[in-house]
């Protein structure tokens, strides 16, 4: 039960070790120019492996809790789903609804863990295999996987790791559930990793560097920090923080063949950015055919 490129590793690794009964997934969207159909990066892969796919909108209903009974499942594994598991789901197999969180839990319950954890200044991350229960990611824990996040590490790169990391740990577990016993979550750790809002994707350049360099790393690839320059967008998708020096929040320091922003403590110099109906690319590429005024206000 799965529907982004998170869930891809485990379903390839279950595919590999186990019977594969059925596969859940979100309903195709509507996505691109063409404005047709994209089916989710999971239901590619189980139709290229012969399994069966269903995308019902909700399983809150009788027959769509009828249907995955009838399945006779010995466990389901859940990952980045996107649809409420109903207590007559999470009853129906015998082991129990098995979750891949991309947090350390109960550090990051909810939507945006990856981002968040970035974004807080956080030096590690995790996946935590844990037991689906009807709270918030509040389920007993069975499994634990470790990363250290870098300083130039960015949302895109953790989310690869973990995905990673996901599936070898969800093989783990179903290799000798019994290993892994149970484990209640301490509530007094625990905090929300609210979706992201693309209002929070708006460059300020009041912030320290410090904190700014933490949020742009979170947010890249996606959905992405950006400025406004000349009435065009540019998003900042990896940046280093210089912290000696000090001038005017938001002024470009440098911007024709390094550009340099100040903040509100420190500046930070652009290493990837990616210019509004373009590829992303390095600052020094953009720069050799682009120039950005210098001690230019940037402030919103």
């Amino acid at each position: 039960m799965g529907t982004p490129d998170f869930a891809v590793p485990a379903l390839q690794r279950l595919i590999k070790e186990h019977e594969v009964v059925c596969v859940y997934t979100r309903e195709p969207k509507i996505a691109g120019r063409g404005n047709k159909l994209q089916k989710s990066p999971v239901q590619i892969i189980a139709e290229e492996n012969g399994i069966e796919v269903r995308t019902p909108k909700t399983l809150r209903n009788l027959e769509a809790q009828n249907a995955f009974a009838l399945l006779h499942a010995d466990v389901a594994v859940v990952a980045a789903y996107g649809l409420i598991l109903p207590p007559e789901i999470l009853q129906a197999c015998p082991l129990g609804c098995l979750n891949l969180h991309a947090s350390l839990l109960p550090r990051w319950r909810g939507a945006a863990p990856i981002q968040r954890c970035i974004e807080a200044g956080d030096k590690k991350s995790g996946v935590t295999i844990m037991q689906v229960a009807e709270g918030l990611d509040t389920g007993d824990m069975l499994h634990k996987g470790i990363v250290t996040i870098t300083s130039e590490m960015t949302g895109g790169e953790l989310h690869d790791r973990l995905a990673q990391i996901g599936a070898d740990l969800i093989s783990e577990v179903l290799a000798d559930i019994k290993k892994y016993p149970p484990q209640p979550q301490d509530e007094a750790l625990a905090c929300y990793a609210a979706k992201i809002d693309k209002a929070e994707c708006e460059i300020d350049f009041n912030l320290p560097a410090a904190i700014l360099i933490n949020k742009i790393h979170a947010f890249s690839p996606y959905p992405a920090m950006f400025f406004t320059y000349m009435n065009e967008r540019f998003k900042i998708l990896q940046a280093e923080i210089m912290s000696e020096i000090s001038a005017q929040s938001g002024k470009i320091l440098a911007g024709d063949k390094e550009l340099i922003i100040a903040c509100a403590e420190g500046a930070i110099k652009v290493l990837q950015i990616q210019r509004q109906g373009k590829k992303a690319m390095s600052a020094e590429e953009l720069l050799r055919g682009f120039s950005f005024q210098k001690d230019s206000l940037l402030n919103k």
